[in-house]
């Protein structure tokens, strides 16, 4: 035996350790960023949880999806009862969402896998690829932030893993913490693991299985499917990813080169691995055929179109997780076996690579925004202000299209600056794709204060009688006749 195979041995009897240093690897290289893109709708959440005086305006933009899931009493109520710093606790279960991702990796590549070679190179070739985004969802595989699905993932996985290790009971466990996190993704795992139970059983139906035809018909409920018009309709219409139709080629190239792999995976049964390999590999295939077909029978008639918010496509986040562990167990088991040079020449260059994506998406931002700093970056600065110094019932106007501003790095005002803010274009007209009834409201906040970086005194004075309006995010110059009491090189904080 080898030096490196004894290290993996060992480390196999003990993996604790080499998660943890994978974790903070991975950390390291994917980046970590606060409140930005889906974590703007998840982190105020968590902080109104952590401290009920904050949010008195306009916090039905993102409690319609915490009103879904405990992920926000989660982890708000550990802020509350530890007394952290809020921010720092969001890091924390940011790094712990990672850790417990490897470790179910870890769990479910014992299931399919003899050697730990094979085990630890899956494990690593996931940690590399978190910021790899999933085809047909804009979702990656782990975000660099913290969000539902930083628990949710883990859980999933977990739950599989049992499952191949005939555990149903901890399986259904498991699953039934995902749905507590994040019911649309538990839905998922569900059905897949549904999937196998039946293929395993085929006439029987087993426990496991049963929930299977509750999820299918309970899921339509947790939105509103009638036709929608308007603005809602506007904020629909936005999320592209919802509609095949408007697919580029690379995302069909995303949707049939992992079904392609994973049938060779199962067809050609590789030596060194266990059974549920070839099971898991297999039952991937039809599960990510039907959800494509259901995505592309959604979109065609304009009838229908009210029901691409079911998202089947995010099914295959699901798959591309198991895709990539299962992929990374087979090249540590053929390719870079025991070689210390092999696993650099693979591992150093992939994870440059998705350093250098992560600072292109973030350009303006640290590369890790530690709790507590200020990452130089100009909207990050008035945000850091804002919470400090101004009082938590105030109530902000902004441009709504601020988080795609050149600089912003998509910032979620709520989730930094803690306050108030009239609803934005970007992120809570995603809320509005998935509960419509917030279409009006979204629509006569946005549209208040559209241009505001151009108002005159009437405008502001107009935009007061609408809305409890006392402050007023701007780009430089300030507006004439405010007190601003914060500028920087780009922008400016007055009263109203």
């Amino acid at each position: 035996m080898s030096f490196f195979e004894a290290c993996a041995a060992r480390l196999a009897k003990s993996p604790l350790p080499g998660l943890g240093a994978i974790t903070a690897l991975a950390v390291m290289v994917h980046g970590y960023h606060l409140g930005v893109d889906d974590s703007a709708i998840y982190v105020p959440a968590i902080k109104r949880v952590a401290d009920s005086k904050l949010y008195p305006f306009g916090a039905q933009f993102f409690l319609s999806h915490a009103h879904l899931s405990i992920f926000s009493d989660l982890v708000g109520g550990s802020a509350r009862l530890t007394h952290l710093p809020i921010d720092l606790v969001i890091f924390v279960w940011h790094v712990a969402g990672i850790f417990l991702l490897l470790a179910a990796a870890w769990r479910l590549l014992g299931a399919c896998f003899e050697s730990p070679c094979a085990r630890w190179s899956g494990v690593a070739l996931l940690a590399a690829t978190l910021s790899v985004p999933v085809t047909g969802t804009a979702l990656a595989i782990m975000d660099p932030y913290l969000t539902a699905r930083s628990l949710s993932t883990p859980a999933t996985l977990f739950a599989i893993a049992c499952y191949l290790s005939n555990q149903p009971r901890r399986a259904a466990a498991w699953l039934v913490l995902t749905a507590a996190v994040h019911p649309q993704m538990a839905v998922y795992g569900l059905l897949f693991i549904g999937g196998m139970e039946l293929v395993r059983r085929r006439r029987a139906w087993h426990p496991v299985a049963q929930p299977v035809l509750g999820a299918i018909v309970g899921l339509p409920f947790l939105f509103d499917f009638a036709p929608v018009h308007g603005a809602a309709r506007e904020c629909l219409l936005s999320r592209t990813f919802f509609f095949v139709n408007t697919w580029a080629w690379y995302e069909w190239v995303g949707v049939f080169a992992p079904l392609a792999l994973l049938w060779w995976f199962a067809a050609a049964s590789p030596r060194r691995t266990l059974p549920a390999f070839r099971e898991l590999a297999g039952s991937l295939i039809p599960f990510g055929l039907v959800f494509t077909t259901a995505a592309v029978i959604l979109t065609i008639p304009q009838r229908l179109e009210a029901y691409t918010r079911l998202q089947p496509m995010r099914s295959f986040h699901l798959l591309y997780v198991v895709f990539f562990i299962l992929l990374g167990g087979l090249i540590g088991e053929y390719a870079i076996k025991t070689s210390v040079w092999r696993w650099m020449a693979l591992f150093v260059p992939l994870a440059l690579v998705m350093v250098l994506v992560q600072e292109s998406t973030f350009p303006a931002s640290q590369h890790v925004e530690w709790p507590g700093s200020n990452n130089g970056n100009t909207w990050m600065s008035a945000f850091l202000w804002i919470r400090q110094h101004t009082p938590k019932d105030a109530v902000f106007a902004t441009d709504p299209n601020y988080m795609v501003a050149p600089g912003e790095d998509a910032h979620g005002f709520r989730a930094v600056a803690e306050r108030s803010v009239l609803a934005d274009r970007v992120k809570d007209s995603g809320a509005v794709s998935l509960f419509p009834q917030l279409a009006t409201e979204w629509q006569n906040e946005s549209g208040a204060e559209r241009g505001l970086d151009h108002f005159a005194p009437a405008d502001f004075q107009r935009l007061r009688q609408l809305y409890p309006v006392t402050w007023i995010l701007t780009t430089r110059p300030a507006p004439p006749g405010l007190i601003c009491p914060y500028q920087n090189k780009d922008l400016t904080v007055c009263r109203m």
